[in-house]
């Protein structure tokens, strides 16, 4: 029999450590040539959630809990590690001490906040402390729309200035995202009063109409990247990898649809 905690578990460590494998590869294709230290400790990172992808893998949903329970542990410790080299990083642009790089503050940023998100989903399924869904349906919201806010910044910075119609399409993403992300934010200042059914299923469909289309856009551009046939200085696996968090983000919205209409979530789908 497949325990919840452990397909729970292995979820989200086959998942996120796949995006901390790929962070690391990013921040070294941003760093300048001479900056030995910093680009060895990438790659150190990337070893790390190399091996750490391969052995969740390795596990079954009938694993003992107590060794996912230790895995879950050691996965927390690389992940608070590769958030404080993250933080670090960004102390380091920000104080102008790594001219001509090319990692964006608000990159460096953005997937620290993920390392925090993943670091303290691994504490939470351990201490056994996972949010009811009212307060899950928000603050996943409101976690993910910034994410997704970001990402179409990035893309509309990355596209080639000559992309007009593209970076203009990324745009207006990033506005679209920033609204939705702000909309969120009002209702999480608002609970526990706002958390009545009515308005979280407003609020979950909403969303869901935004991502599908963003995510649809995140495709249409990974395919031409692919293909060579648009022109920026974004990498195919960058690319690749904002389409999947897309495609996360959009299962985790239609995982709380299905809740708040009543039916019965998978147990080997995320629960809250």
């Amino acid at each position: 029999m497949s325990d919840p905690f452990v397909v729970r578990s292995l979820d989200e460590i086959r998942f996120w450590s796949r995006i901390m494998k790929e962070h690391s590869f990013f921040l070294r294709l941003g760093f300048r040539c001479e900056d030995t230290q910093l680009i060895n400790e990438a790659n150190q990172f990337h070893a790390i959630f190399e091996d750490i992808e391969r052995r969740a893998h390795s596990y079954q949903e009938n694993t003992d809990p107590q060794t996912i329970r230790q895995f879950n542990s050691e996965v927390y410790n690389a992940a608070t590690h590769i958030w404080a080299f993250k933080r670090r990083v960004l102390g380091l642009i920000l104080r102008c001490q790594l001219p001509g790089g090319n990692n964006f503050p608000l990159l460096v940023d953005h997937i620290s906040r993920e390392a925090r998100y993943f670091s303290n989903r691994l504490d939470e399924l351990n201490k056994g402390r996972l949010e009811p869904l009212a307060d899950a349906i928000i603050d996943e919201n409101v976690f993910f729309l910034k994410i997704m806010a970001d990402h179409a910044k990035f893309i509309s910075h990355l596209l080639d200035p000559s992309e007009r119609k593209l970076v203009e399409q990324a745009r207006e993403f990033s506005h679209e995202f920033d609204t939705l992300m702000y909309q969120a934010i009002d209702l999480s200042s608002m609970r526990p009063e706002s958390q009545t059914h009515p308005l979280l299923s407003q609020f979950v469909d909403e969303n869901r109409v935004s991502v599908k289309s963003l995510r649809d856009f995140k495709k249409t551009a990974r395919d031409l990247i692919e293909e060579c046939r648009i022109k920026s200085i974004i990498h195919p696996l960058l690319a690749d990898h904002v389409f999947r968090e897309a495609e996360r983000f959009l299962f985790i919205l239609d995982m709380f649809d299905r809740s708040l209409s009543g039916m019965k979530v998978n147990r080997k789908e995320i629960l809250f």
